[in-house]
């Protein structure tokens, strides 16, 4: 054995072994405890404190919870439940402040000797107003109760100061609980209004009748949540007027055990659902923690629906021969379902309570959901025909989509080289992403003047051939039948963006694969330049939105006007630089109407068109995304009554633009 080696041996013995004592044991190793060290774990500190004030309320004890987000990144939480009890507690022979804030494991949530305190409870480890204040660079608790104010003061997980109390006036018990997270303890504690906006929603949503504030000393904004019936309530704002079924709700009560020889416990089960073709949503909450993973209630649902829906579609011979079964995303398309679930004893999977493991609660829900779903199929004919075709039809256009992106991987994987080669397409030299650029130009005329005047080193070209298939009315069987589209696309080389119904993404899109750090579109001054530039750049709005959204694509002006004289030649693209140009002249000049991009000789073309230091490229921005979406459809989509109303109203403002005799 080496030196070092003996060394070592002798170094560790009995007294290495060392534990975390007090505040050490949050504040080292904070993820144990929140799941991170992060942002996530500082957002579920708060939501520990929060969820405290919950599970007074609910208890019947306050009907208001405030929060306010500090610019200085401190949280206070206040309620009007009974107050934390603080004084001694002759039972344990100290202080309930130091249980409560200074001992892990430890709360007034567990059984004792007169009963249940807080049958459903949200914080039941006892772990979230001690670990949190340890993870704290200061705490000040307030409480109002028994007739006085109770005062404690907390930095960096140590008591200072101890107890203070007085007698008070006050006009409603409660808790304050005001608080800085450490950045010695987390990476970052700058949690984002948006999170506090979230968490307060969902928690008005699944505790009815709870009214929960905030008040944001950064914007100076305040936000209210309050869902007087619950679930019901939110399903009905979610879903709007688009829902195609009423809105089921079912409600109930049972006890069970998830093992013969584990404890039996209760259970209580909001389930409210109903189905609509534009929006869906499945959010599933226990004991008010919203369960982003689930576990066991996801499980219940996709049972019961799937198994109810599959029977009743055999028993009626909905399904073609031979035609696979329905999954549960057939379902999920159309679906909007929220359950609320409340044990005395819950399993969740860590301490962040994504998900819950129970399988008694599994096994009753999905028996419950079952036998309440069959009951409202049988009783309600006409909704369960809706439902059962919508869900066909969303099966059928999974099945037909994932047939699209297959193929659409295929017809556009591989590199742009002589084995797949793309008809007419010039390539540039440069392999520099960041120089090259791509020219979308107008049929095999303009390709050759824009050869002849291109700078072959970084541009390089692909003509359309003739006014390129409508993409905003075309379904994707039809697009990805279409050479032109899909020889651009393999140029372009990032793929494509396709969305089915419900935003559920089949995308072969990757922003990292673009070939080219400019899209040119290059086409007539013309009428019938303008549709087919329009077509394009519908084409690119459907299938690769992203390029637009980060600014790579541009629009090529082409000169309306051509102004020679004597001595030199000018270029108006304009009227009013027309007149402009025409003005500052002395001699005589000819004004010739500019041609076609194909009769362009190739030193006008590289000057107006294609050299970098003299050309005029407008970059394709949606401004107004909403906006841009609304005229993409109005005047290439399926609006045709949109489309005449909005020709009547400002059609003679284009008068002078048509190209009749």
């Amino acid at each position: 054995m080496s030196k070092e080696k003996q060394n070592k041996a002798e170094r560790y013995g009995n007294t290495s072994i060392k534990s975390l004592k007090g505040a050490e044991r949050v504040r080292l190793r904070p993820a144990v405890i929140f799941g991170s060290d992060g942002i996530e774990g500082c957002q579920h500190s708060f939501f520990e404190i929060l969820s405290n004030s919950i599970d007074e309320a609910r208890e019947g004890f306050g009907k208001v919870i405030e929060v306010t987000r500090f610019k200085d990144r401190s949280i206070m939480v206040k309620d009007y439940g009974r107050g934390i009890p603080l004084d001694y507690n002759e039972n344990e022979k100290r202080y309930n402040w130091e249980l409560v804030f200074c001992e892990l494991y430890a709360g007034g949530k567990y059984k004792n000797n007169s009963g249940e305190n807080y049958e459903f409870s949200l914080g039941l480890n006892g772990l979230g107003s001690c670990a949190t204040q340890y993870s704290s660079e200061y705490m000040d608790v307030t409480v109002f109760r028994d007739g006085m104010r109770y005062d404690l003061h907390f930095e960096k997980g140590e008591n200072v100061g101890g107890l203070k109390k007085q007698k008070w006036d006050y006009e409603s018990t409660g808790t304050i609980i005001k608080w800085r997270p450490d950045l010695e303890v987390f990476t970052d504690i700058n949690i984002p209004l948006e999170y506090y906006t979230e968490v307060l929603r969902k928690q008005a949503v699944v505790n009815a009748g709870l009214k929960f504030i905030l008040y944001d000393e950064e914007s100076d904004r305040v936000f209210e949540y309050c869902y007087e019936n619950g679930i019901v309530d939110y399903i009905k704002e979610v879903s709007g007027d688009k829902a195609f079924t009423d809105i089921q709700y079912y409600e109930t009560s049972t006890r069970g055990r998830d093992r013969e020889d584990k404890p039996e416990y209760k259970l209580k089960m909001q389930i409210a659902f109903c189905f609509n073709n534009e929006v869906n949503l499945l959010e599933y909450y226990h004991n008010s923690s919203f369960l982003e993973y689930g576990g066991a209630p996801d499980k219940a649902v996709k049972n019961a629906f799937v198994y109810v829906i599959d029977k009743f579609l055999k028993s009626q011979g909905k399904y073609n021969k031979d035609e696979s079964r329905i999954t549960f995303q057939d379902i999920q398309d159309s679906l909007i379902l929220v359950s609320n679930s409340f044990s005395t004893i819950t399993s969740y999977e860590n301490q962040t309570k994504k998900s819950i493991t129970n399988k008694f609660i599994q096994e009753a829900m999905t028996e419950f959901l079952k036998e309440k779903l069959e009951v409202y199929f049988i009783e309600n004919k006409v909704e369960c025909t809706k439902i059962l075709e919508q869900v066909l039809v969303n099966k059928r256009s999974r099945e037909t989509a994932e047939k699209t992106r297959v193929n659409i991987k295929k017809k556009l994987s591989g590199n742009v080289d002589i084995s797949n080669r793309v008809k007419k397409f010039v390539d540039c030299r440069s392999k520099d992403v960041n120089k090259r650029e791509i020219y979308i130009v107008e049929g095999d005329s303009a390709l050759g003047s824009c050869k002849l005047a291109r700078d072959a080193e970084f541009q390089a070209i692909i003509p359309v051939r003739g006014k390129i298939l409508n993409c905003l009315k075309a379904d994707y069987d039809s697009i990805f039948k279409n050479e032109i589209i899909v020889d651009l696309l393999k140029v372009l080389g990032c793929g494509v963006e396709i969305k089915s119904k419900h935003n559920r993404e089949l995308s072969t899109f990757d922003l990292n694969n673009l070939r080219w750090s400019k899209i040119i579109i290059c086409t007539d001054a013309d009428v019938d330049g303008y549709q087919i530039r329009t077509l394009i750049l519908a084409m690119l709005y459907r299938l690769v939105p992203t390029l637009i959204q980060v600014g790579k694509v541009f629009i090529a002006e082409s000169p309306l006007f051509e102004i020679r004289t004597k001595d030199k030649t000018y270029f108006a693209y304009t009227d009013k630089e027309k007149n402009e140009i025409v003005s500052k002249l002395k001699g005589k000049y000819t004004i010739l109407r500019s041609k076609g991009l194909g009769e362009n000789d190739p030193d006008m073309m590289w000057q107006t068109t294609m050299n970098p230091e003299t050309r005029r490229l407008i970059q394709v921005v949606p401004d107004d995304i909403k906006k841009t979406e609304e005229f993409f459809d109005l005047f290439l989509g399926d609006n045709l009554p949109g489309r005449k109303s909005y020709i009547e109203e400002h059609g003679h403002k284009y008068l002078d633009m048509i190209d009749v005799m």
